[in-house]
């Protein structure tokens, strides 16, 4: 995201005066913490088969604040999650248990240590309101019931008192007086490593929700929600995607879907929270983040339905099991590799065709990264090969397009291919619903929940720079023409831009300014125009005040319309964009910690300056040549490294941004450079050092 402190913006959208809307609606909302769709049978389960059988389903997100050394979401946290409609935390190491309401007369109960549960959120990273959705339903009228400790969570008002509280749904016979009912299904948690109590505990749970349905009124909404992750007992407990599932109501057989995600079969848990005020037809409260629960299509039966969720699950555990060794494995073979080329540019002249070769699979391995979400690879029995071989496999079929025509006799021909194919690969991925990055190693994950739509941040660092070298090869190409190499080139990065930014598709706060900085100067230098300060300082600003405009622009629609542009921008107008702002300059300036990495782009930078554009032991250097036969090259790679670290500076993954730029600008730069050197006749270090610029250019 953009680290920018203040904007000038318009006046807020009056906020709906007098009194509350009316509750119109009734929802039960039943969590059972720690339920997976592989949890899930029709002899075990039969209660939960049969409600997916009806209503629609999909994977649900939990991620909320987890605790101190566990990448998990305990109950507790996820409770306090739906009260708050935003991520919130539970206080102390681990996953403590759930605090016992002490009840008292007329059905009343009170949360011990609610104070303290609320300084917890205060304290923490995302303010949240605890309190919210209780608050949000009494005030519209409506009356709300919690079934056991975990519900009382979430049904509690900002006082920590819950109206009406029951221990089991034995205890709370009749569900007709209440707009809102909140039930714990428990037993799940700390059941995960031994496979049959945890087949037991979800028996248990079944039976606890068919209690509950079997007192549901005529006319309700349900909801199912596995709240919470099972954190077992040690410190092997890991993430999942969960239970969602949704019936009566809106809700017929389908997939769910939310504007929080735009992905089909996906919702989070702070979707919760305005999924019950948006079904109560009660106005989501200011605070909660989520956006309602949708259908989104026609699903399979439930058998098939259940198994591609339990699948979408499986993705995000293998995803994080090989993107560690992954990374590891790119950056060791991109050091290696550019040791090698090093001494085959300098001193190895007959390996020059095998090394342009591999520089360009090299260039193409990044956007390879997300074309190989079109092959299921998680599923095979050894991931890691598999996502490996899956990989180098379209790399290889991008490198074969790119030597596929005449175009490969050209110094920037194969790179063009590569650059082209990385730019209108991911534009088409966004504009369509991002499901390129979804899972993928250099994309989001589902379950960590930082991102679900648009472009992440190696995304755009991919996309970028194959973009702006495709403007470079588009330039030259027009360089007889150039008005109109001009206008195509501009007219191709605006849109680009536009694919980028805009908040249906690309939705990127942090990338537009860099990405206008980048694409601006590859257009004026490929013109002939000079690169100044002031101009930088000129372009820079006109990316800042575009992204303004887009993120305002969306900030002035409905709020359950809005994408986190215009999440942000509410953040600043009710004071908490200096909260946000931090968070992302913290998380930027974490990232220089990330010691592959940071290695891999000083080593690429240093192969660029410090090989390509030295002097070879034939007297020439390579990039010079590159730089004779085609001059915009230069300009698009200075475009690219300008968009890639002005990226690094105003956006939270920050080293990650050069890191992947680079890994496509340097080997598409070294193909192009070692097809000049094959093509150009021999030099003397006396012509190699006079200045490129200089040199009458000869046709490719």
């Amino acid at each position: 995201m953009l680290l920018v402190a203040a904007l000038v913006l318009p006046a807020a959208p009056a906020s709906a005066s007098g009194r509350a809307a009316a509750v119109t609606g009734r929802v039960v909302l039943i969590g059972v913490p720690g339920l997976r769709w592989d949890d899930l049978d029709p002899r075990r389960t039969p209660a939960l088969w049969d409600l997916a059988g009806r209503g629609s389903s999909g994977s649900l997100s939990t991620r909320a604040v987890p605790p101190e050394g566990l990448p998990v979401t305990c109950p507790a946290a996820g409770w306090l999650t739906v009260s708050a409609g935003q991520r919130a935390g539970a206080p102390g190491p681990g996953c403590a248990p759930l605090p016992g309401p002490v009840g008292a007369a007329g059905g009343t109960a009170t949360i011990p240590d609610w104070s303290e549960l609320v300084a917890v959120q205060r304290a923490g990273p995302f303010k949240a309101r605890l309190g919210l959705l209780a608050d949000a339903v009494t005030a519209a009228g409506g009356r709300i019931a919690a079934i056991g400790p975990g519900a009382a969570l979430a049904a509690a008002d900002s006082s920590g008192r819950v109206a009406t509280y029951a221990a089991t749904p034995a205890a709370l016979p009749d569900f007709t007086p209440y707009a809102l009912v909140v039930a714990e299904a428990a037993g799940i948690t700390g059941a995960e490593t031994d496979g049959q109590a945890r087949r037991e505990a979800v028996s248990a749970a079944d039976r606890t929700v068919a209690e509950v349905l079997a007192k549901m009124p005529a006319g309700s909404a349900v909801l199912v929600a596995g709240l919470s992750d099972s954190p077992g007992r040690g410190e092997g407990s890991t993430a999942h995607l969960h239970v969602a599932i949704a019936a009566g109501g809106p809700y017929g057989h389908g997939w769910l879907t939310a504007a929080s995600t735009r992905q089909r079969a996906l919702v989070t848990i702070t979707d919760v929270t305005s999924t019950v005020t948006h079904l109560l037809g009660v106005p989501t409260p200011e605070g909660a983040v989520g956006r309602p629960w949708s259908g989104d299509g026609a699903a399979p039966p439930v058998a098939e339905a259940a198994r591609e969720l339990a699948d979408a699950d499986l993705a995000s555990q293998m995803l994080r099991e090989v993107r560690e060794p992954f990374f590891i494995t790119l950056v060791a073979a991109q050091l290696l590799f550019y040791a090698l080329a090093a001494v085959v540019v300098r001193r190895h002249r007959r390996m020059l065709t095998t090394t342009r070769v591999v520089a360009t699979v090299s260039g193409a391995l990044p956007v390879s990264i997300f074309l190989a979400q079109l092959v299921p690879w998680w599923a095979f029995a050894h991931p890691m090969p598999a996502l490996l071989g899956t990989i180098l496999a379209f790399a290889a079929l991008v490198t074969g397009l790119a030597y596929a025509g005449p175009w490969r006799r050209h110094v920037l021909g194969p790179p063009a291919v590569v650059a082209g194919v990385s730019s209108l690969a991911l534009l088409a991925d966004v504009v369509t619903g991002s499901r390129l990055q979804v899972n993928a190693v250099a994309g989001y994950e589902p379950v960590t929940g930082g991102r679900f739509y648009g472009f992440g941040n190696m995304a755009f660092a991919v996309y970028s720079t194959g973009t702006i070298l495709l403007l470079a090869a588009v330039a030259h190409a027009l360089r007889g023409r150039p008005r109109l190499a001009v206008a195509v080139c501009t007219a191709y990065g605006l849109l680009a831009i536009a694919g980028d930014g805009w908040p249906t598709w690309g939705a990127d706060f942090g990338g537009v300014p860099s990405f206008v900085l980048g694409v601006a100067v590859c257009v004026l230098m490929a013109a002939g125009g000079r690169v100044s300060v002031l101009r930088l300082g000129l372009i820079a600003a006109a990316g800042v005040v575009l992204i303004a405009v887009i993120a305002v622009l969306d900030w002035l629609r409905p709020a359950d319309r809005r994408t986190h542009l215009g999440a942000f921008v509410q953040q600043l107008v009710s004071g908490e964009g200096g909260s946000v702002v931090g968070r992302k300059l913290g998380a930027m300036l974490h990232t220089l910690g990330n010691l592959p990495l940071t290695l891999l782009s000083l080593v690429a930078l240093a192969f660029l300056f410090l090989v390509l554009a030295r002097p070879s032991r034939w007297g020439a250097a390579a990039l010079s040549l590159a730089y004779e036969r085609v001059p915009e090259l230069r300009a698009g790679l200075i475009g690219a490294l300008t968009a890639a670290f002005a990226g690094f500076l105003i956006n939270d993954s920050g080293i990650a941004i050069p890191a992947m730029a680079l890994t496509v600008a340097v080997p598409l730069a070294l193909a192009a450079s070692v097809r000049a050197l094959q093509t150009a006749p021999p030099t003397t270090t006396a012509r190699s050092s006079a200045p490129a610029e200089a040199k009458a250019p000869p046709r490719p």
